[in-house]
């Protein structure tokens, strides 16, 4: 059984959201086993709503809780019995595969480095969640964690993530792409520049050239490669956008009774089709490099993203993606089953 942990405390709608969600997965997994880390009293009054097998859910008791809008670093110094640290610190003992939160973006990623630690050869673990596009998905890496990358940090990211789109999401040979403001290899600023002849002479990865923003929701690219300030205004614009298009669909179809039958006879097919465009059925964005699983939820995830990133531990774990990512930089390095 692979053990997940969550932490229960983490995000906007903790603990409700995390706990039905750990609760989802364990209900359709029975590979998984489940860790609640936070405040104990407040985790077992959640678990008393639902009906789970018992022997796959733990609870282990955090007293603090690190807040968003406390300074990362210090938080994971002074906070050791929050649920981040505990959580992290279960994975780097090898008590779990896997963590996963939905709370404080700046302590997880400083969490992840100090506690859980980076493969050797690694030099910027970088945030990559798969977005919806029209062919089905890509890896956009980086989204958060690194806003100012070096060209090689940037090539890393690229062999990281192919590794990850190969090995998780099962496609041969993906093609990456670096995020530039024209298909030209002289466009760009000065780190695509260094970066695009570097990513050109990188023999293993698939490197198709540079990609404009307005290229990957039609799926152009399988991994989408850019400094963390730049992946994180696409994710946000990409999130922004959807849901300002379907409020505007929904509103068209509601201005008159002929629109209003349209959208009856219209609504399976369009729910089936927007089903596909929702970021929270591919779960959260894993810390990509690191010697244990860490995987970041949106702030605001429901039940069905933490879910889904908890199931997503599962193919990760199983394909050995740490291992793979050590064995690709060339680097040989003993990382805990």
């Amino acid at each position: 059984m692979i053990k997940i942990v969550v932490d229960a405390m983490g995000g906007d709608n903790a603990p409700g959201e995390l706990v039905k969600g750990a609760i989802e997965a364990v209900n359709e997994r029975s590979d998984i086993g489940v860790i609640l880390v936070g405040q104990e009293d407040v985790i077992k009054k959640e678990l008393e709503k639902y009906k789970f097998n018992k022997d796959q859910v733990e609870v282990a008791h955090a007293s603090e809780v690190i807040e968003t809008s406390e300074p990362p670093v210090n938080a994971i110094r002074r906070k050791k019995d929050s649920s981040i640290v505990v959580g992290m610190n279960m994975v780097k003992k090898g008590e779990a595969d896997g963590f996963v939160s939905a709370g404080s973006s700046g302590a997880i990623l400083v969490g992840g480095q100090v506690i859980v630690g980076r493969v050797k050869g690694v030099e910027r673990p970088p945030l990559a969640p798969l977005i919806p596009t029209k062919k089905g998905f890509s890896l956009l890496v980086d989204c958060g964690a690194n806003v100012d990358a070096r060209p090689s940090h940037l090539v890393q990211f690229a062999k990281m993530g192919s590794i990850y789109m190969e090995h998780i999401v099962g496609i041969k040979n993906p093609r990456v792409a670096i995020v530039n403001n024209g298909a030209e290899e002289e466009k760009g600023n000065a780190l695509v520049k260094e970066t695009f002849p570097m990513l050109k002479e990188c023999k293993d990865i698939n490197f198709i050239g540079s990609i404009e923003a307005r290229d990957i929701p039609s799926g152009y690219a399988d991994v989408i490669v850019c400094e963390a300030f730049v992946g994180n205004v696409i994710l946000k614009l990409y999130e922004g956008v959807a849901l300002t298009l379907v409020s505007q669909i929904k509103e068209g179809l509601m201005t008159s009774l002929r629109s209003k039958i349209g959208a009856l006879l219209i609504k399976p097919a369009l729910k089936e089709t927007l089903k596909n465009f929702d970021a929270a059925k591919y779960g959260g964005a894993p810390l990509l490099g690191l010697k244990g699983l860490v995987v970041k939820c949106h702030g605001s995830s429901k039940s069905i993203e933490v879910k889904n990133s908890i199931i997503q531990c599962i193919s990760f774990k199983e394909q050995a993606i740490n291992e793979k990512i050590a064995e690709c930089l060339a680097v040989k390095e003993n990382i805990e089953e």
